[in-house]
């Protein structure tokens, strides 16, 4: 199992410079800015706060009395080890609004599964309803805490609620406890999908140790022997794992499987290997195709980041090539196509999402009047 050596390779991130070829050398700190970048890597189509908060906002105003007696008396409840209903158990994690109240709500469930263990809870699912609010709360520690007990085994049965405490690990820089929800999630048989694999190289790629380096790549070839989509965003992270570890040949490999490549991180990501592999000429016939001076301001241009320009630069420099480097870079700044942010910011970003549909009008074909079709009419005048 990929994740079965996870135990002690949750180290600290590697800083030895040669560790971080494509970046290291070209921006002290370079390490440190990547961890300060928090973003999440899940849309809102999955975390879906916004829903989540207006469900909490609609059951408040159904409830008699003040929510902090409600919760003050469930408290008192588990207290006097009274029975703990399913639908007081909903209302409960509906009402919590602070840390103290999350508190009460993880020993209601840690109570209410150990009733119920044997039983089939019905199609609602409380994992996500607790994760969230977690995910509310800023308590992502408590949702891993929670996630991991053994005790709670079989309570979180949904992909949903490993994916967005994951996130909120991965957000907040807790790469080894991400690692270890997710070793969990592994051994209790709780299915991987899109997201988790993307989670999963994210965080090994934010990691950087040789352990994790093994890890994302035994998922990546795990699931293309399954037979399962890969997205695009995890083979990028693995891309620039492998990258950072020195290992070229395997990183080209890796994007010879991407199926759409034309996305800007990607381009970045082909230059580099380029680059890193020692083929400048191609390095530069790349860039040099995706150069757009005179293309108008509606027009979406190409952009590199300013570390593969720089890489390039250094990695030309004194060779026969470094006058042609530095005629492509310098036409790319002056097209606008260099930009400040680093690939890391290009990797750590949060999705959109999916778009919601238009609603389209539909299209009268006959004629009010004569009842006849108007393709007809048009052709007849």
């Amino acid at each position: 199992m990929a994740l079965a050596r996870v135990g002690k390779c949750c180290r600290s991130l590697v800083r030895d410079p040669s560790k971080v070829a494509f970046c290291g050398v070209l921006q002290p700190g370079w390490i440190e800015a990547c961890i300060g970048a928090k973003r999440h890597l899940l849309s809102e189509d999955v975390i879906k706060l916004q829903d989540f908060q207006q469900r909490k906002m609609d059951v408040a105003h159904l409830v008699t009395g003040s929510k902090g007696n409600y919760i003050e008396l469930f408290s008192q409840k588990i207290e006097r080890n009274e029975l703990i209903l399913r639908d007081d158990l909903k209302l409960l994690l509906h009402l919590c609004q602070s840390a103290d109240d999350m508190v009460i709500a993880r020993d209601a469930i840690h109570r209410y599964h150990a009733e119920n263990r044997n039983l089939v809870y019905g199609e609602f699912k409380f994992g996500p309803l607790f994760v969230r609010l977690c995910y509310e709360l800023g308590l992502e520690s408590l949702a891993a805490d929670t996630l991991t007990d053994k005790n709670m085994r079989g309570f979180f049965s949904d992909t949903t609620s490993f994916n967005i405490t994951i996130d909120m690990l991965f957000t907040k820089g807790s790469y080894e406890n991400a690692l270890e929800v997710l070793r969990t999630m592994r051994d209790q048989g709780i299915p991987f999908n899109k997201d988790t694999l993307t989670l999963a190289a994210g965080t090994c790629y934010k990691m950087n140790t040789a352990e994790s380096y093994r890890i994302c790549t035994a998922l990546i070839e795990e699931a293309q022997t399954k037979g399962h989509s890969i997205p695009r965003h995890a083979y990028c992270f693995a891309v620039a794992l492998v990258l950072r570890q020195g290992d070229t040949e395997k990183a080209q490999s890796l994007y010879s499987q991407i199926m759409s490549t034309n996305s800007r991180l990607c381009q970045n990501l082909k230059v580099l290997i380029l680059i890193m592999s020692g083929a400048i000429t191609d390095a530069v016939s790349v860039l040099s195709a995706a150069v757009l001076p005179k293309s108008p301001y509606f027009v979406k241009k190409l952009e590199f980041s300013r570390e593969v320009v720089d890489l390039l630069r250094l990695r030309s420099e004194g060779g026969p090539h470094m006058m042609k480097a530095e005629q492509i870079v310098t036409r790319l700044e002056r097209a606008d196509q260099v930009t400040q942010q680093t690939l890391d910011g290009m990797l750590c970003h949060t999705p959109t999402g999916k778009r919601k549909p238009v609603m389209v009008m539909e299209v009268r074909k006959t004629s009010r009047r004569t009842l006849k079709s108007l393709r007809s009419t048009l052709l007849s005048e």
